[in-house]
């Protein structure tokens, strides 16, 4: 056979057979979902993952996780340690199994771990094999044991190091560099932010967080130990510090149904937002699922029995919807369940049927309670439901007021908008541009065929204290629903976003690199996260970044997008060079902004993610609230990230 003929031959010798840890190499994304900053923060989770199943099973509290100087990762419980014995199967240690066999874990033994945290149960198998180096040391039956790896593989045999009276599993890894290529470099605010979220949802453990790469003004390293006596409760107060509560306590419950153990808090307070935040085995399931829908329906058939009852409900006029309950509502449910099945885009929205009377159950129950035991909250309650139902009908006429300018033909379109001649969305992008001004230089240094510019007036509306249909009579955010096609509301959800009619994949925030500037750009994020939360999910929304300076020699010129680029180009140049400072994107010609902003080869866009939708959703409300000293004390913390003018 000549080669040309070999090269088309399909046939069982063109299949490579890949198992488990060669398979991990190859395809890390279908195991951590990413090989970028998320995939590496996963690692960590995935390991810390083990030691919360330890004290599910009632055997760890505490846990203490470090980044090294060196960025390499080490986590240590006090559980039982992994068994070391031989595994008859394997013919090997047990810690060797599961260190080395994708899916080997304790979690898939029933007898060992009735409901295991984690989602994909790849667990400290995969993080091995995508890191350079990982040792792992077992304090178990009175020895430390100690097995190392390189890539996935052994070096040598488990073996005996010395003597202990403590029991527990210690985990160093460094990620692999030839898989994370993006950056190996951890952030300690997200790690922080997950531990203490695991914290809240499995009180009474405590999990320290240390970071040997910085260190305090008193000469410590960075640390923090994270602590919940109360749970889900603390979690709320955590959650809403921002906001100002209309009940006076949080209405909490923990207990189980139908075999499955159900917590749930909530509260209500002055906003505007509904804030439902879901867990299942620890895992934020943030497209929802059967327990979020048990949780709406124990909420409203609850309420609504309880407001008929009441007799406040007889004036009014027009129809209350479960909407209308949910208003101004904080809430977070965790349930653990022993075989998630999970469904969904990423496979984070709960699927298991029996789940949701569990939880529909329980809430029947807590709010029953609380209500009868708390009569002038209850009254509250229904007070602000039956306003939330006024405004929710106030916003419906002006939602359809943007429906039926976005159904009209390109004529509809708003003026302003500067489309593109692409008709595929999924090539086409636009951009929220900050001015007229701005907006007119855009226009010019743009690429027409795939770029559309659509300039904002000025500051828009700050959502997070608007009602909704002031929102939605806001000029500036319906000509930004107008441009993007979308529409909203289905007959089982008024908020639901429709983004079937998108008509560009790109959503570029671009605003000036200073004060005023990063202030619209949270605005405007403010806003796509409280209205349009499934364009970020879905990856849709973009921050451009427009370069601070422009560092010219004669006839050589670069850009700098910060300080030390702007003097390391400066010392490049090596005097006689001329440095000028952009304070806005008007004072670029469209030629530049095209170059450094805008371009498709050279620009720098940052994608919007959420890793946290609790943590965003506190930090939202801390920034765009009216709390000024919360909103203070981030400022100051986090000014080294800031570009601040004099």
């Amino acid at each position: 056979m000549s080669e040309e003929a070999k090269k088309h031959n399909y046939s069982a010798d063109s299949i490579q057979a890949l198992e488990g840890m060669e398979h991990v190499r190859m395809r890390p994304s279908m195991y951590i979902g990413d090989t970028g900053v998320r995939g590496l923060h996963h690692l960590v989770y995935e390991v810390v993952d083990n030691s919360i199943d330890e004290a599910l099973a009632g055997h760890c509290d505490n846990i203490k996780v470090t980044i090294n100087e060196d960025n390499s990762i080490t986590t240590e419980d006090n559980g039982r340690g992994i068994p070391i014995d031989l595994h008859k199967k394997e013919g090997v240690s047990a810690l060797q199994v599961v260190m080395t066999k994708i899916g080997a874990g304790g979690k898939f033994d029933k007898d060992s771990y009735k409901v295991s945290g984690g989602l994909h149960g790849v667990g400290v198998s995969c993080v091995n094999a995508l890191s350079e180096h990982l040792t792992a040391t077992v304090y178990r039956d009175g020895k430390i044991w100690q097995q190392e790896y390189e890539l996935g593989k052994p070096l040598y045999p488990v073996k005996p190091t010395g003597e202990t009276e403590l029991s527990g599993t210690i985990v160093t890894f460094k990620p692999d560099p030839s898989i994370f290529q993006q950056t190996l470099e951890y952030n300690y605010d997200t790690l922080a932010s997950r531990m203490r979220e695991l914290a809240y949802l499995n009180k009474g453990i405590r999990i320290s967080l240390t970071d040997k790469r910085n260190k305090e003004d008193n000469g410590e390293y960075v640390h923090n130990d994270f602590h919940s006596e109360e749970g889900l409760k603390e979690f709320i107060k955590f959650l809403d510090g921002n906001r100002e509560p209309i009940i006076g306590d949080v209405i909490s419950m923990e207990g189980e149904k139908n075999d499955i153990p159900v917590e749930v808090a909530m509260v209500y307070n002055t906003s505007f937002n509904e804030n439902l935040h879901s867990y299942v085995n620890n895992i934020n399931t943030h497209e929802g699922g059967t327990h979020l829908s048990g949780f709406r329906r124990g909420l409203t058939t609850t309420l609504k029995k309880y407001a008929d009852a009441s007799g406040l409900l007889d004036k009014v006029k027009f129809e209350i919807t479960g909407d209308d309950f949910r208003e101004g509502l904080t809430a977070i449910i965790s349930v653990k369940v022993a075989e998630p099945q999970f469904e969904g885009q990423t496979k984070t929205k709960l699927g298991n049927r029996e789940v949701t009377s569990a939880v529909s159950q329980a809430v029947s129950e807590m709010l029953e309670n609380y209500l009868e035991e708390n009569p002038n909250d209850a009254k509250t309650i229904v007070q602000k439901v039956i306003l939330a139902a006024q405004a929710r009908n106030a916003a419906k006429k002006a939602r359809e007021m943007v429906q039926r300018k976005t159904a009209m033909s390109v004529g509809g379109l708003p003026g302003k908008l500067s489309d593109c001649s692409e008709q595929d969305p999924a090539q086409c992008e636009v951009f929220l541009v900050e001015g007229d001004s701005a907006g007119g230089t855009a226009k010019q240094g743009r690429d027409r065929k795939f770029q559309a510019i659509l300039p904002l007036r000025g500051k828009i509306l700050n959502v997070e204290k608007a009602m909704s249909h002031r929102v939605f009579d806001n000029e500036e955010i319906k000509n930004i629903y107008t441009a993007l096609g979308v529409t909203i509301g289905t007959e089982d959800d008024s908020k639901a976003l429709n983004l079937s009619k998108l008509r560009y994949h790109k959503i570029v925030i671009m605003c000036d690199a200073d004060v005023d500037g990063s202030h619209i750009e949270t605005l405007i994020l403010t806003f796509f996260f409280r209205y349009m939360r499934e364009l970020i999910e879905n990856g849709h929304i973009y921050i451009a970044t427009p370069p601070l300076y422009l560092v010219k020699k004669g006839q050589k010129k670069r850009y700098a997008w910060n300080e030390k680029e702007r003097d390391e180009i400066a010392a490049e140049y090596s005097g006689g060079v001329q440095i000028q400072r952009y304070k806005g994107l008007g004072e670029m010609n469209a030629e530049q902004l095209w170059d450094t902003t805008m371009d498709p080869e050279f620009r720098i866009l940052r994608k919007v993610n959420i890793d946290n939708g609790g943590e965003a959703d506190r930090i939202f409300s801390m920034l765009m609230g009216d709390e000024v000293p919360p909103r203070r004390e981030f400022i100051e913390k986090n000014a080294k990230y800031a570009n601040i003018d004099a």
